[in-house]
């Protein structure tokens, strides 16, 4: 008998255990099956949210590039011209004869954006101050005004020679902004110097409050950037920096290449003595040249074009009229633009 219920209570052992092995066994694939749910649900949820910020972004800069410019509100860019440029306001003069050749909203006042650094620049020259004197990139050059990112951080030293190449031929702010705050008497003195400049050159029109042109409280005329452009051309440096197509700076162990903000510079097609480009959204796209077309020297403005490219689109527009009304058949198209300008 003893032997029998030893036997019973082995056999009812061995069930137990044959039974917890099988709901083990079953309840694996439920419990696998419930983690996979978990982890797409969470996997979803990541995604969801990245998608959410994605699309937030996307608005957010959909927003800062629909801003209107300055142009815009004052209704400029409604302005018809027989020409069909896309600028706002555009003057083109003949830089020996003084003939005006296009006439388009040339006396608004508007801000100029980087067209500022020309200023920039001729005031520098004007110091005499030494290309080959190292200046350093500190905080103060920081653009608090609109945030945008450079690649010279605090502590980064260059030359004022480099500092002004970077300046102009790739608009480089915080460069522009060292070269103002390393004039003598500080960047107060240096902004003084931008605004006599002006005067004295007859640009009645313009006014300065920093070197870089990142504020929209920089402003000026196409009528007297075209000023600025005669005067600056007689620069050779700044002809030269403003033209160079590409340049590299030593910077501790690195080498930051920078290239030039105007395409035409590398257009064969174009003979260009200087340039700037200028961008913020009060300011809209803006150009300005000195070119040789047709035998002419001739200087060219244009401010606050609708697009990325079309300050570019706007020149070539000009430079094909120009190429095929010359010599000596211009006098109608002239008066057309200028027409228009006028309201006739």
């Amino acid at each position: 008998m003893t032997v029998s219920i030893r036997s019973y209570r082995l056999l009812m052992q061995s069930l137990w255990v044959l039974g917890l092995a099988a709901f083990m066994v079953l309840s694996l694939p439920q419990a696998a099956h419930a983690q996979a749910q978990k982890t797409r649900t969470v996997s979803d949820k990541a995604v969801k949210k990245t998608s959410v910020k994605a699309t937030k972004r996307r608005a957010s800069a959909k927003v800062v590039a629909e801003r209107p410019s300055a142009g815009q509100l004052a209704g400029l860019r409604g302005t018809d011209d027989p020409l069909d440029l896309k600028s706002s306001a555009a003057f083109v003069i003949d830089q020996d004869t003084h003939e005006v050749l296009v006439n388009k909203n040339a006396q608004a006042v508007l801000p100029i954006a980087s067209l500022t650094k020309l200023m920039t620049s001729v005031v520098v020259l004007d110091a005499g101050l030494s290309m080959d004197e190292q200046l350093t990139i500190t905080s103060e050059d920081i653009d608090t005004e609109k945030g945008s990112g450079s690649r010279l951080r605090p502590g980064t030293t260059l030359t004022r020679g480099e500092m002004l190449h970077l300046a102009l031929m790739s608009s480089e702010n915080r460069a522009a902004h060292a070269l103002g705050r390393a004039y003598p008497g500080g960047l107060d003195a240096f902004v003084a110097a931008m605004n006599a400049k002006a005067q004295l050159l007859g640009m009645h029109d313009t006014r300065y409050v920093e070197p870089t042109g990142l504020s929209s409280r920089n402003q000026s005329s196409a009528k007297d950037l075209a000023m600025l452009v005669g005067a600056a051309s007689q620069y050779p440096l700044i002809r030269e920096l403003s033209t160079s197509p590409e340049y590299a700076v030593a910077v501790g162990r690195r080498t930051l290449q920078y290239r030039t903000t105007n395409r035409l510079v590398l257009n064969p097609e174009w003979e260009i003595d200087l340039q700037k480009t200028g961008y913020i959204s009060e300011a809209g796209r803006c150009l300005v040249m000195q070119a040789r077309l047709a035998g002419r020297k001739l200087v060219m403005v244009f401010l606050d074009s609708t697009g990325k490219y079309t300050r570019l689109g706007d020149a070539e527009r000009v430079r094909h009229w120009v190429e095929a009304n010359m010599p000596g058949s211009s006098a109608d198209p002239v008066t057309a633009v200028t027409a228009v300008r006028a309201g006739s």
